[in-house]
């Protein structure tokens, strides 16, 4: 029984949801026509996945919002007739309160999706319940349902994507008794439609509501599923640079890094994962970013993608986690412990105690004498700071801030099957890359949030439009650190000056080339900001980027406990172990010293072979 402030709350929620489904209704649209409950519902589900220690605050600022209404409007504003609150949502909106800004964005960017999902296929999906579907090679008793209370194992693995799942399979392929821990649930990699609001709910941790706190938040999503997350994205893979490995080897002292001694590793990696470029055309979104990088002497390329294809070709089959590295562990011996949260690190005498706790309340100790963690560049120092490990863990993380702009073009260039494009513009890398992004209706319709006087458009131009990004290793700094008595750690990252101008120069140059592209009409992710449709449009860009009103975003966050030899700043020794637990290692993106200026999961997969085999004394 919800108490009267929650009932409250969530009434609040629903006025809200009818305020952004009135603005997008279109009578000739079906999917977008009310009633609206449906919409609700998300919006409070999606609220109580919140980080635990935003839900207070948000439930407050909501409402204190609600309870300003008596001052602007003489009721509540979830009581006021649609047309007032329509109103005064605006009038909020336009102002400088950047507190009641931001909320009622929020709001409105969960509604705006939802509200574009309906028409998906597969909309509806609900969250497959009970054990996996199986997996070949897969023994009774490799998945554990339930647990036991007190675990033994030679070797533990904390975490399950790229970094983890390679870990875990070469350790049990080399015989080794090795338990595999993942806090999300074991699903197949086609239990939801890729891009979808099903896998939002499914697979994305925090149903993707995380955000690196500042004055210009950057959004984020990460996996929480086993396969992490290569369950999620979209299987672009780049090698590092070789500039960028001399840079870790000069500053940091990582040895064993350079481009020659990592090609085996990567080598071996896009061998397994199948990476190769399409077999067959291009989306016509990604040929439109081709066409305008060239027809301005720029260099554009096809980003490989690691899929499997069948003698036919078509869409083909991502080559994740759970497709390739996680049947291999199974196979192997290993033994996989999902939904199961690592809570903290004990040091004992002949090894590591994990204390974790299973499906969100059942306690387990496992008694390991070697730790590997890899929960990812948020995760993974979270669950050190906890245990009490605190030197240069979390203090230094690192991101790859992208800005967006919606393209519309006067002929189609999207289609329901699209999925993301695979060319990306590095004529001014490392400084600034181009690429295309998800695209489908709902991310289309989200992207336009900051255009509330085009956004019904998406209903029937949808095919005629597409989303692309410029995105920047930008020089800022971030931190990860964790608060008592809650759950999720907390992220902050501060852009620089100089990181802001960079974006604002890739947003110029990006609708340069997609002017050139053939693009009518432009729409930046910049609040207030109006469509270009001319190549003199671009001066009305910012020079830098405002701060803390910029829409930004990233899906690649590394960085937060370095590798190296130079002990006065990195965290672990050039092959992941702590500099001061021997029995500890960690193998993901938290490893990588700088940003790469490329996807950087063919880093993560290189590198914690590379680790793996040396631990192992094969490399």
């Amino acid at each position: 029984m919800p108490t009267p402030l929650q009932s409250w709350y969530e009434a609040i929620i629903s006025s809200l949801a009818y305020s952004t489904g009135a603005r997008h209704y279109r009578p000739d649209v079906p999917e977008s026509a009310p009633p609206y409950n449906d919409i609700a519902r998300f919006l409070v589900e999606q609220t109580r996945r919140l980080p635990d220690y935003l839900r207070p605050a948000m439930q407050a600022a909501t409402t204190l919002w609600d309870l300003m209404g008596i001052v602007r409007t003489g009721a509540l504003l979830h009581r006021c007739r649609a047309p007032m609150r329509a109103k005064a949502l605006e009038t909020v909106k336009a102002s400088g309160l950047a507190v009641e800004r931001d909320l009622l964005r929020y709001y409105e960017s969960l509604a705006t999706l939802a509200l574009y999902s309906r028409g998906e296929p597969g909309a509806a999906v609900a969250v497959p319940r009970g054990p996996p579907q199986a997996i070949p090679g897969d023994r009774p008793q490799a998945v554990f349902a339930p647990p036991p209370e007190r675990l033994r194992c030679e070797f533990a693995v904390i975490g399950s994507g790229p970094g983890g799942a390679i870990t875990a399979c070469l350790l049990a392929e080399a015989g080794k008794d090795v338990v595999l821990l993942e806090e999300g649930p074991f699903l197949p990699l086609h239990s939801c439609r890729a891009f979808s609001l099903p896998e939002m709910r499914q697979k994305y941790r925090n149903g993707g509501q995380t955000v690196a706190l500042g004055r210009n938040k950057v959004a984020y999503v990460e996996g929480c599923c086993v396969g992490g997350g290569s369950e999620i994205n979209s299987g672009l893979y780049h090698r590092t640079p070789a500039e960028v490995l001399e840079t870790w080897n000069r500053e940091y002292g990582v040895r064993e890094c350079s481009e020659p001694e990592l090609q085996p590793h990567f080598a071996a990696c896009e061998q397994e994962l199948s990476v190769s470029p399409l077999p067959g055309p291009a989306p016509e979104a990604s040929l439109r970013l081709d066409q305008g990088a060239r027809k301005l002497g720029w260099k554009s390329i096809e980003v490989p993608r690691w899929f499997r294809y069948d003698d036919q070709g078509g869409a083909g089959t991502r080559q994740s986690m759970t497709e390739t590295f996680i049947p291999r562990f199974l196979k192997a011996g290993g033994n996989l412990l999902p939904e199961t949260r690592a809570l903290t690190l004990i040091k004992e005498p002949d090894g590591v105690r994990i204390d974790a706790v299973h499906q969100g309340s059942r306690r387990l100790q496992i008694h390991t004498r070697t730790v590997f963690v890899c929960a990812g560049a948020v995760h993974t120092p979270a669950l050190l700071l906890r245990s009490g490990i605190e030197r240069h863990i979390g203090s230094t993380l690192r991101l790859h801030p992208t800005v967006k702009v919606t393209a519309r073009f006067p002929e189609p260039v999207n289609s329901p099957d699209m999925g993301v494009p695979v060319h990306q513009v590095k004529e001014f890398a490392p400084r600034l890359s181009f690429g295309c992004s998800v695209s489908t209706q709902a991310y289309l319709a989200l992207a336009m949030v900051d255009h509330p006087e085009h956004a019904a458009r998406v209903h029937s131009q949808w095919p005629l439009m597409a989303n692309y990004y410029a995105m920047t290793p930008a020089e800022g700094r971030g931190c990860v650190s964790t608060l008592p008595y809650f759950r999720d750690p907390v992220v902050r990252y501060r852009m620089s000056e100089f990181d802001r101008a960079a974006l604002a120069e890739g947003l110029q140059k990006l609708c340069t080339l997609l002017l050139a592209a053939g693009a009518c009409e432009l729409f930046p992710s910049l609040p207030g900001q109006s469509a270009l449709k001319h190549p003199q449009d671009i001066s009305k860009l910012p020079a830098v980027l405002p701060d803390g009103r910029a829409s930004l975003m990233t899906i690649h966050l590394f960085s937060s406990c370095p590798m190296g030899e130079e002990k006065t700043k990195c965290a672990t020794d050039s092959f992941g172990r702590l500099h001061e637990f021997p029995n500890i290692y960690i193998n993901d993106a938290s490893l990588l010293c700088t940003p790469p200026g490329v996807n950087p999961q063919g880093t993560i997969m290189a590198l914690a072979r590379r680790n793996t085999l040396r631990f192992l004394g094969r490399a």
